[in-house]
């Protein structure tokens, strides 16, 4: 038996028509995973689906919004009706606001509380409520993995970025929380884990970390300094930990937050 075969196994993944999302999707669809991309877009959503089966047919895509739990359960119904199994759910649904952003020359007290909350609910409860949708779903059958996507500013503090840290520092919490929970009321099948990926240029960060020219920004170039491998990281270099958490290979793993990072967080800056 291979531990690590993820073939059939059936895979739901909030934010998958980003950067990051939209890797592990691919990734997922070439090592023979049914995958069911969630979105709250129709266009971007149809047009992505439309690309990947033409390299494979174990794909689709619902329309969703994943603080709406109503439209999260008629999926659910959906998924359920057709495949009778959830195998795991990957929340990568995620971002940031400018509100919710210390400005270069603005002071903390100046944050905008309301962008502040809109950020808290797309990473917390945009996390929260799928897993206890899908989650449900999963406890039926008493097998199931969700994976969270954590983040370095969760365990340290990294300037500017407020409401996205105290979102990410939640969403560990939550991960330990409802592993124990789940672990305790049913059973070794139910797994919680996050990983916690290091720094990346997308689209949402690409004005803070890249100039107009190309050239790396003065706030990149400090995160390079502490990462000890020198780089930033590569959209594909997360697929290996979602791979291994998805799978029966990490069929004894729960309640933990792995970092992919470069080394950052282990670095001192010495």
């Amino acid at each position: 038996m291979n531990l690590f075969d993820i073939e059939d196994k059936v895979i739901l993944i909030t934010g998958a028509c980003g950067v990051l999302g939209g890797g592990i999707v691919k990734y997922l669809l070439e090592q023979k995973a049914i995958v069911i991309l969630l979105h709250y877009k129709k266009d971007p959503l149809e047009a992505f689906v439309k690309e990947l089966k033409t390299t494979s047919e174990k794909v689709e895509g619902y329309l969703c919004n994943v603080v709406d739990k109503k439209s999260l359960e008629e999926v659910a119904l959906k998924v359920m009706a057709k495949y009778n199994k959830i195998d795991a759910l990957i929340n990568a649904a995620g971002g940031n606001k400018p509100g919710a952003t210390v400005g270069l020359n603005q002071s903390v007290f100046e944050v905008d509380i309301e962008q502040f909350k809109q950020v808290v609910d797309l990473n917390l409860f945009g996390s929260i409520i799928p897993s206890l949708v899908f989650g449900k779903e999963m406890a039926k059958q008493k097998k199931g993995v969700i994976i969270n996507i954590s983040s370095m500013a969760s365990e340290r503090a990294i300037t500017r970025i407020m409401g996205y840290s105290a979102s990410k520092a939640a969403i560990d919490n939550f991960t330990k929380w409802m592993s124990v929970e789940l672990a305790n009321k049913y059973g070794d099948g139910m797994r919680v884990n996050a990983i916690a990926p290091g720094f990346f240029i997308s689209k949402q960060n690409r004005t803070l970390l890249t100039n107009a020219d190309g050239t790396y920004t003065e706030r990149a170039k400090t995160i390079i300094s502490n990462t000890p491998m020198n780089r930033f990281g590569n959209a594909d270099e997360l697929n290996g930990a979602i791979h291994y958490l998805c799978a029966d290979a990490s069929k004894f793993v729960t309640g933990i937050v792995m970092p992919i990072d470069g080394g950052f967080s282990a670095f001192s800056g010495v």
